[in-house]
This record gives C-alpha cells, structure tokens and sequence, in this order.
C-alpha cells in the first residue's frame, strides 16, 4: 500500500504523452479525425518530444492547438510547413512564468484552405528579385514555368491570386517592410528567436499571403478560423477563444464582415450573390436575405 502511494505522488515525467493517451483525448480527436486520429495523435507527440520546451509545457494548450489544427485538417509537421505549434513563455499573474503552446498558420496551410474553399483559381507566393520585371513577377505568380531570377538578392515577397470568378489581386513587401512586421506583431522577432530566426522566409512569405487574403480575398469559414487563431494561444478550439500574447490580431472580426458587406452590396445578380451564401457571417444573414429577395422579386 506504501509503496503504492509513493508511486502516485510521484511526478510524471511525461505529462504531454500521458495526457494524450487518455481515453477522454483519444476519443476527441476520433471525432475530428476518425480513422487518422492515431498517427495525428503520434504526429503531436513527434512534435512535443523534440522540443525540450514544449515537452514541458501545458498540454491543455498543445492539445488546443493541436486540435485547432485538426478542425482546419492540416497536418502537424515542421517539414511540410502548413501549421506549427511552437512554445511560448507566458507571464503568471502571480509572476511565474509557464510554459504553453501556441498555434501558427504556415503560408502553405493558407495556400491549402483557399484551394479547397473552391474560389481561387490560383494562389502563389514568390520572392521578388533585383532586376524583376514586373511581367518576371507575373510569371513566377501564375506562370506555369518561372523565370530565372537575373540577381541572387531578394528585395521582398509578393503573394497573388485569382479567383474562378475573374477577380485578381497582389501584395508586395519588401524585406524592410517584413522585419517592421515582424518588430510590431512579434515578441519572439523582438528577441532574435524563433520562427522569425529559424526561417525567415516562411514567416516573410505567411505574412505577405496572409494580409493579401485579409484585405482583398473571400474568406471561407476555415480561412476565417485560420486568420483568427495563427499566433494565438488556443484557450478553446471549439468556441475559438484565443488569448494574443506574442503579437496583435492583425485582422479582426469586424474586418471580414466588413468585406463580405461590400462583396454582397457589389453584387450584380443572384447567381452572383448565391456563390456568397456559403460562408457568409451571420451578422449578415439579413443582408444577404434582403439582397436575394431583390433579385428575385425583380425577376
């Protein structure tokens, strides 16, 4: 009995793992992910191992982000770059200091979701080179062989898209417009370490397509849900509460029914407008309804 009670008392020297076999969680990411919720459960776990500070961090958090990533279904692996979870030191009230995990986006997660929301045509991302022209630039975004490059310096990154229904867009940044970025929105960039250091040009490449797609492309509801919670510590992936402690939401809420407001005013027909009704906000269901009665009734 003695020898029993002293085991228990004991602390686990593998929170995270042990936290992940537990029945309750293994359940969970079934209803996520079904028969995939295994080798994703062994992805996490991958991830969590190999990092000596994520290996003792909260694993309610590595769990939240890590089913944040399961709800858009993007896998979790450093080497394909389309999420991450990546540990954070986050200040106590009481002055301690714990380690979590916070979620993040890659640009190849964002390229990912607006390929399946079924509008864009293409979406690329590229650097942009000394010497560029802007037909260089066009090819190396929507051509279907680049060009090669006439200098070995970049000067920035560009992100393009177009959509099914003819609308195109870019945004270039250049590298100083990058680390300005980084200086405002990112502690750990302040501090000369993490993704910002590690792999500047995935970060540089996120931030360019991110913004691009915040400001001038239709978000599905996945998008929105990426925008929302990359770079945020997940408190809860079901209702979205996220907590903004190594940067500043970029995009608020607001911001998306905003667009989506303007994209329903500029609608010229129903068969237009109808392309809108899949993820539309609710705070604009009356809108929308409103603008379809229109259409109709002048038929």
């Amino acid at each position: 009995m003695e020898t029993n009670q002293i085991q228990v008392n004991q602390p686990d020297k593998h929170p995270v793992k042990t936290f992940f076999e537990s029945p309750a969680i293994k359940n969970k990411f079934a209803e996520l992910m079904g028969k995939r919720a295994p080798q994703f459960i062994t992805s996490v776990l991958q991830i969590a191992n190999s990092n000596a500070l994520l290996k003792n961090a909260d694993p309610i958090s590595i769990f939240n982000a890590a089913a944040t990533a399961a709800t858009l279904d993007l896998p979790l692996n450093n080497n394909l770059g389309f999420a991450y979870i990546v540990p954070y030191n986050e200040k106590q009230k009481d002055g301690t200091w714990k380690q979590v995990a916070q979620f993040q986006m890659g640009y190849k997660g964002f390229i990912q979701l607006a390929q399946r929301s079924g509008q864009f045509e293409r979406i690329s991302v590229c650097k942009a080179y000394e010497g560029d022209t802007d037909e260089d630039i066009e090819q190396r975004l929507f051509g279907i062989i680049p060009p090669t490059p006439k200098s070995d310096i970049v000067l920035g990154y560009v992100s393009g898209f177009k959509l099914i229904n003819g609308c195109r867009q870019t945004l270039y940044m250049t590298n100083s417009d990058l680390k300005k970025h980084g200086e405002k929105f990112s502690q750990t960039f302040k501090k000369g370490f993490g993704l910002w250091k590690d792999d500047f040009e995935s970060m540089a490449s996120k931030t360019v397509l991110k913004l691009l797609l915040s400001k001038f492309a239709p978000l599905s509801v996945e998008m929105q849900r990426a925008v929302i919670t990359d770079q945020a510590i997940v408190k809860d992936f079901e209702t979205e509460d996220v907590q903004y402690i190594d940067n500043e939401p970029e995009v608020q809420t607001d911001k998306v029914i905003e667009r989506y407001q303007a994209l329903i005013e500029d609608c010229k027909t129903a068969a237009e407008l109808k392309k809108l009704e899949k993820d539309c906000p609710m705070e604009l269901l009356d809108l929308y309804t409103f603008k379809m009665d229109s259409f109709n009734g002048s038929k």
